[in-house]
């Protein structure tokens, strides 16, 4: 049985004539009767009572148009569903970002805005450091990530970057420099600094090394946080100073203090990272709303 016959014999039930069925199917009439006879032999029943000026459906007739029904609605759902996913209307796609970056406007604005877009695609978000998303990516458990890339290029991905982000001092509200609205960067060169390993952003651990290389000074490391939010507990609790991103600022952790950095300011890099190759459309609606959140 084809989804046509199904089709066929609804206009003939609707019609209740299948001279005007025919001319609304755009077919001839004796094609269109020699097709309802071919589903009324392989369902073995009649399906209509030939009228002199018309038809009308038999009891069989009646049980088919409540299942036929169903089926034609259920296959234009289904081409409705078909359509929605090739244009990425639909579907499920998994975003991993670092926990930084859950902070940048940008990155907020890009999946709230997709969101609404599209709200029929399911969104998975994951939060986890740098080269987890990295790992995660390659092995395609997600289908993009935003990530502090460093300045080298990623086999087998690709970025689009956003703009740099100026990194502040995260300084004890205790600490003498609190007391300034900005700081030199030189300032801090006897302060323990907290710093991030590359896991966690491959550029921010570099950047603020050069920085504090180009101030000429040697950087004090009192701790290496796993994360950056466990490096403002450590900030919190007067155990040193923490360069970071300037979209952390709005996190307003009592006993902390933010500085802008008047010279040799580290930036932090952040960026949208896809593998190379086929760009499915829930892909490319993504990076579409992410280029109208610049």
């Amino acid at each position: 049985m084809e989804l046509r016959h199904i089709r066929y014999f609804l206009a003939v039930a609707e019609e209740r004539n299948f001279t005007r069925a025919a001319a609304r199917l755009g077919i001839g009439q004796p094609p269109l009767s020699q097709q309802i006879r071919d589903l009324e032999r392989e369902l073995g029943a009649p399906l209509f009572h030939r009228l002199p000026h018309g038809a009308a459906l038999t009891e069989s007739g009646r049980a088919f148009l409540v299942e036929a029904e169903s089926v034609v609605a259920a296959a234009e759902r289904a081409k409705l569903a078909a359509q929605r996913a090739a244009r990425g209307e639909a579907g499920l796609l998994a975003i991993g970002l670092t926990g930084s970056a859950a902070f940048h406007p940008i990155v907020t604005r890009t999946i709230r805005n997709f969101r609404r877009r599209y709200p029929t695609v399911q969104i998975k978000l994951e939060e986890l450091n740098t080269m987890g998303l990295l790992d995660q990516l390659r092995r395609e458990e997600l289908d993009a990530i935003f990530l502090r890339p460093g300045l080298q290029e990623l086999d087998g991905l690709h970025l689009h970057r956003l703009p740099d982000e100026s990194m502040v001092a995260a300084i004890p509200k205790a600490h003498p420099l609190a007391t300034s609205r900005s700081i030199a960067l030189a300032a801090l060169a006897q302060e323990p600094l907290i710093l991030f390993p590359p896991a966690i952003g491959l550029s921010l651990y570099h950047e603020v090394l050069s920085a504090c290389r180009e101030a000429g000074f040697e950087p004090i490391t009192s701790q290496i946080a796993p994360q950056i939010a466990s490096g403002l507990s450590l900030v919190a609790a007067e155990l040193g100073i923490a360069i970071v991103p300037q979209s952390i600022a709005q996190i307003a952790m009592r006993g902390i203090a933010y500085r802008r950095i008047t010279d040799f300011v580290p930036v932090a890099r952040l960026a949208l990272a896809t593998r190379t190759g086929r760009e499915p459309a829930l892909l490319r609606n993504l990076i579409q709303t992410l280029n109208g959140a610049l």
